[in-house]
Formats: structure tokens, C-alpha cells, sequence
């Protein structure tokens, strides 16, 4: 079966749920269908403009009540859960079984700190297990166990975070909630629900068949390096689980147009062409997007993240949204929340060399003011950087 790009296109967007209307008002349950129906949504620190997490639900459902999405993931009953799903994500809770593998194979993957920490002092690891025990919910800050932290720098942590994150990551502790943006933990069985904990571990070679599965609903089409990058699946465990899901006839072997390499289309797949005027900003941690070699194969886009460049080296800027309309990448804005002048800063706009200019500004004023007034911002200032300035200066 053939493909066209268009195509291809049309059923990642559908899959993404980019095609429809934005639902009004967008409440808990819609929130909770679509990172369902997602299967997964990172989470990132950068505040620039809003955590990256809240992001892929205004562009899908537009303006909501984030609150919503931290009841989801944080109270109870719970829905979501944290855990390395893609990076660092928020996944639908029944998944949290299909991660038990990766937990279990934690120790084989441990790197730097955190390696030395479960050979060299192993316990300090029980000295920080047992603080979450009996102090939960509780932050790595508030554990004060080892060596404190050698020095400044995000990546140069203390004992007791490296001991807390190779607990988090081998599934002996989970998140309970957040304060701000630090993670606060617990026991996973005081806060997953008991018929979670209670579920069978499944083995791992189905763990990774039913993980592309749910790869290939989310993303319509795709590769196998495509569909194994959604949960960051290795080339020797999401090769058999292909195979096995073609065998069923649940993944559809096709060519698509343009592609060197083979393709899959899950069978219940759909191709809706969105609207034309159909806009969203994507964070730049989208699951449309966040597999940048998927996305120029796509889209024609060559997206890179600029946050750690030097700023005079910076082409689109630091933090720097895509911009979808209809069925293409237009236009990229590097945004920031001036949350003291209540405005929202278009510090560099640049559009596609595809795209029209004017159009494009329109329909990105459009979608620009409504993040604003959801962002609870005043006005849009745009500053003049970028090719797109002028035009988009004017549509505002």
C-alpha cells in the first residue's frame, strides 16, 4: 500500500488529535481522553513561557484550567502518572504495568552518579528509601543523607537525589505531587490505584508489543524507529513487537511517498485533512514533533531546540514554538510570558519559506491572542526579529 506525503500527514495530525474542533469548555474529562488518547506528554523545566506539559492540551483543546491537568496527575482518583515514558512524562495510569520492565531493567542502564551511588553506597540508597517511607510525601531537599552536592551546576547532584531518582526510576518510589515544579514522593502503593498495583506484570516481550500499539495509535504512520522513539523503545525489543503486530494485522506495511525507509499504518488509523485555518502552537517537546527526523521527514522542518546555544548563535531563538496551520508547519515564534507587564513577548518570528507571509500572520495573531488572555496576559508585543515580524506586527 502507497502512501502520499499529504497523506501521511493527514493521519499523524488525526492521530495527534490536531484534525478536530477544540472542545468548549475543556474540562477533566476531555483532559483525561486526551492524554489517553496521547499515551504519554512530557514534562520539561523551562518556565519561559509555561511548563512545556500544560502545552499539548491548549493546542488540542485550546484554553483550559491547568489545575485540571495537576488533579489528574495528582490527586486521587488518579489518572496520570510520572514516570520516563518518552523523557520524563505524564502517562495514563494503566500503562504504568507496561513499565515495569524498564523499571526492572533500571540497574543495567544507570550512568554516572547514580551507577556509582547503587555499587559504591548502596546504604545510603536504604537510608533514602526509608525516608520516603516514613516521612512521604517528601522532596530529594528534604532528605539529608551522604555527600551534599559537589558543586553548582543542573546536572551535579547530591546523594540523596541520585538516590531518589534511581528510585524513581527503578519504580520503588513514584510522584505523589508537586510544589511548584519539585517533585514530592511516595510509596507507589499509597498513590497508584490498587487495582494498578494489583495488575499481573506482563512479560516483556508483550509490555513492548502493546507499547507500539499504543505508539502506532498515537501517531498514525510511522517507521519503526518512528514508532519505537514514542516510549523510547530499544531497536532489539520494538523489532519482534512490529513484527508481531503486523502478523495480527494490527500494524498495515506501507511505502509512503518520499520515505527511504519501510512504514506501518495501525489499522484503525484515520486520515482527516484539518481545516485550513486550523491553528496550533506546539510546544517544543510535542509529540507531533519531538522526534525531529520524523518532522522534516514530514513537514519539511528542521527543527532544533536552542535553548542551550549561546544566544548570539541562536537562529530561531531560545524557546521557539512551531506554529500548525491546517496541514503544515508554517511559521516558528520564540515566545516568553512577561508575567510583571502582562504581556506576552514574540521576542523572534520566522516563517516558512512555503508559507504565505500574510496568511500565516493572520492566523498566527489569531492563536497568539488566545494564548495570551489563557496565559491571563494583557497584550502581545512583537518584537521585530525574524522575517514574519513585520506582517505579524501588523495582525496584531
Amino acid at each position: 500500500m502507497k502512501v502520499s506525503l499529504a497523506e501521511a500527514r493527514a493521519y499523524a495530525i488525526t492521530a495527534q488529535q490536531l484534525a478536530g474542533p477544540r472542545e468548549q469548555p475543556a474540562g477533566r474529562k476531555e483532559l483525561r481522553a486526551l492524554v489517553e488518547r496521547l499515551g504519554v506528554v512530557q514534562i520539561d523545566s523551562v518556565n519561559v513561557l509555561v511548563r512545556s506539559h500544560y502545552l499539548p492540551a491548549f493546542s488540542r483543546l485550546g484554553p483550559y484550567d491547568t489545575a485540571d491537568l495537576d488533579r489528574l496527575a495528582h490527586r486521587a482518583p488518579r489518572a496520570l502518572f510520572e514516570y520516563w515514558g518518552h523523557e520524563a512524562s505524564l502517562l495514563p495510569v494503566d500503562l504504568q504495568p507496561l513499565f515495569r520492565w524498564r523499571m526492572a531493567r533500571a540497574k543495567l542502564h544507570a550512568w554516572g552518579h547514580i551507577k556509582r551511588m547503587i555499587t559504591e553506597k548502596p546504604e545510603v540508597v536504604a537510608q533514602v528509601f526509608a525516608a520516603v517511607r516514613d516521612r512521604a510525601p517528601v522532596s530529594a531537599g528534604e532528605i539529608e543523607v551522604g555527600a551534599a552536592k559537589a558543586k553548582k551546576g543542573w546536572w551535579e547532584w547530591s546523594d540523596a537525589k541520585s538516590a531518589i531518582e534511581w528510585l524513581f526510576w527503578s519504580g520503588q518510589v513514584t510522584s505523589a505531587a508537586r510544589r511548584g515544579f519539585e517533585r514530592l514522593y511516595d510509596l507507589p502503593e499509597r498513590v497508584l490505584p490498587k487495582r494498578v498495583i494489583d495488575t499481573p506484570t506482563p512479560s516483556d516481550a508483550d509490555a513492548h508489543i502493546a507499547l507500539i500499539e499504543r505508539s502506532a495509535r498515537a501517531i498514525g504512520v510511522g517507521t519503526i524507529n518512528d514508532l519505537r522513539d514514542y516510549y523510547r523503545l530499544k531497536p532489539g525489543d520494538a523489532k519482534p513487537a512490529v513484527e508481531a503486530l503486523v502478523e495480527r494485522g494490527v500494524l498495515v506495511p506501507i511505502t509512503v511517498e518520499g520515505w527511504k525507509q519501510p512504514a506501518y499504518r495501525h489499522r484503525a488509523a484515520r486520515a482527516v485533512r484539518p481545516p485550513k485555518e486550523r491553528g496550533a502552537l506546539l510546544s517544543p517537546f510535542d509529540s507531533l514533533i519531538w522526534f525531529r527526523e520524523r518532522t522534516e521527514r514530514l513537514f519539511g522542518m528542521k527543527f532544533r531546540l536552542e535553548i542551550y546555544t549561546p544566544g548570539p548563535k541562536r537562529v530561531h531563538g531560545y524557546y521557539v514554538l512551531p506554529f500548525l496551520l491546517g496541514d503544515a508547519l508554517v511559521a516558528r515564534v520564540d515566545l516568553k510570558a512577561d508575567r510583571q507587564a502582562g504581556v506576552l513577548r514574540v521576542q523572534a518570528s520566522h516563517a516558512e519559506p512555503h508559507a504565505d507571509k500574510r496568511k500565516t500572520a493572520t492566523a498566527l495573531a489569531g492563536e497568539l491572542a488566545r494564548m495570551a488572555r489563557w496565559l491571563g496576559l494583557a497584550t502581545v508585543v512583537v518584537e521585530r526579529r525574524g522575517d514574519l515580524a513585520r506582517e505579524l506586527g501588523r495582525a496584531i
